[in-house]
C-alpha cells in the first residue's frame, strides 16, 4: 500500500485535535456544521480553528443539505479549501453551490448494496470528488460518523474519472485491509480515532494514518 494514500480526518473540534491530525500526516482535516453531530462547530470556532491551521493541510467544511443563507456564512467566516455536501444534494444543487461559492465540491454518497452505485454515478459530471461512505441506517440521526462499514467488495477494483475517498467504519485496524480491497488512493475517517462521541484520540489518529501509509 502506497505511501501517497491521503488521510481525512474529520470531525474535529479542538486545537489540540488539528494538531493531532498534521503532526500524523493527514492530508485534510474536517469541519462538521450540522447541529445533531456531536462533532458540531460553531462558526466561531471553526475559525479559529481554521486560521491555525497549517499550510498543506486541507480544510474542509461537512454541510448537510444547508441552504444558500448558511453557506454564505459559513464561506465568509471560515476560510476553506473544499466543501463536502453530505446530505441529499442533487446533481443540480452541486453544480449552483459551485458556481456560487467557486470552492471545490466532495459530494458524500451513502453505499449499502449495488444498487446503490448508479446514484454515485450521477454526481461524476458536477463534484469535484466522490465520498464513498456507509449508508446509514434508516433512523440514523447522523448522515455520516455512524461507525458502520459496507461490503468493500462493492467497488473493488472500480475506477472513477474524478478522485474519491472510501469513508465509513473505518479504524486504524482495518484500513489497511480496506485500501488494500478497494484501491482507495484517499480515506476518511471520523468515529474510528475517537474514545469517545466527538472525542478525538491523539494516539488513534496517528495509528490511523500510519497504518493507511503502511
Amino acid at each position: 500500500m502506497p505511501e501517497d494514500t491521503s488521510v481525512k480526518i474529520c470531525g474535529l473540534s479542538t486545537a489540540k485535535d488539528l494538531s493531532a491530525a498534521a503532526e500524523a500526516g493527514a492530508a485534510y482535516c474536517g469541519f462538521v456544521f450540522f447541529d445533531k453531530s456531536p462533532r458540531n462547530l460553531s462558526l466561531t470556532t471553526a475559525r479559529a480553528l481554521a486560521l491555525d491551521a497549517p499550510l498543506g493541510l486541507a480544510k474542509v467544511a461537512l454541510i448537510v443539505d444547508a441552504d444558500d443563507a448558511f453557506l454564505d456564512a459559513v464561506t465568509a467566516q471560515v476560510p476553506l479549501d473544499m466543501l463536502q455536501l453530505h446530505g441529499h444534494e442533487t446533481p443540480k444543487r452541486v453544480t449552483e453551490i459551485k458556481a456560487r461559492y467557486g470552492l471545490p465540491v466532495m459530494k458524500a454518497v451513502g453505499v449499502a448494496d449495488a444498487s446503490d452505485l448508479p446514484l454515485l454515478e450521477s454526481y461524476l459530471k458536477v463534484a469535484d470528488q466522490i465520498l464513498v461512505d456507509a449508508k446509514p441506517p434508516k433512523d440514523a440521526a447522523l448522515p455520516g460518523g455512524n461507525g458502520l462499514s459496507f461490503d468493500w467488495r462493492l467497488i473493488a477494483g472500480r475506477r472513477w474519472p474524478i478522485p474519491w475517498m472510501l469513508a465509513g467504519g473505518l479504524t486504524p485496524e482495518n484500513v489497511g485491509e480496506a485500501i488494500a480491497m478497494t484501491g482507495a488512493k484517499q480515506v476518511d475517517v471520523s468515529s474510528g480515532v475517537e474514545h469517545a462521541p466527538g472525542e478525538k484520540d491523539p494516539e488513534l489518529i496517528k495509528a490511523f494514518v500510519k497504518a493507511a501509509h503502511a
